[in-house]
């Protein structure tokens, strides 16, 4: 897949943002979906803001947190999670970040359920060691690595293997 360059990802992310759209791209295939609603940033907050490191886990994940950052994947692929985790702090770059997270968190938008469940393969693919998706309405969570698929039903913690560690809420 060609990649796009830092110029044309910023007109194509600019152009969305003025038609109150998010577009994404995995895998070739690019997706788009409205601006997220009131339950949907609220939510965002919540998990952003309940991200903690694990006291039970060792290590040195800083567990720094960004929203709706915008990713850029090695081949060329460019999504925004809902919920970013880091465990180095973030060059303080305008634009997209080449620097993949260790965990994302996607909140299941009404109407785009299949946008946000396709997410999790892709990520999966592309080395991020956990990959949470949330859907508030039925109040399913799937916490994925590696390994398998656990579901949950929120409220409920989730430790990443990071150390980092995510309440997901009602």
């Amino acid at each position: 897949m060609a990649v796009i360059s830092n110029e044309l990802l910023e007109a194509i992310v600019q152009s969305a943002d003025e038609s109150l759209v998010k577009v994404e791209m995995a895998g070739g295939v690019p997706t788009w979906e409205a601006m997220p609603g009131v339950r949907h940033q609220r939510i965002i907050r919540l998990v952003a803001n309940s991200v903690r490191r694990s006291p039970q886990e060792e290590g040195d994940c800083g567990c720094h947190v960004y929203e709706d950052v915008y990713v850029r994947f090695p081949e060329g692929s460019f999504k925004s999670p809902d919920v970013a985790i880091y465990c180095e702090e973030l060059p303080d770059v305008d634009g997209a970040t080449d620097v993949i997270p260790v965990a994302v968190v996607e909140i299941v938008s009404k109407g785009y359920e299949a946008k946000d469940r396709i997410g999790l393969p892709f990520y999966l693919s592309q080395g991020i060691a956990d990959v949470v998706v949330y859907d508030p309405r039925t109040r399913e969570v799937i916490h994925a690595t590696p390994q398998g698929q656990n579901m949950h039903t929120a409220p409920v913690d989730l430790t990443f293997a990071c150390g980092c560690a995510v309440t997901i809420p009602l």
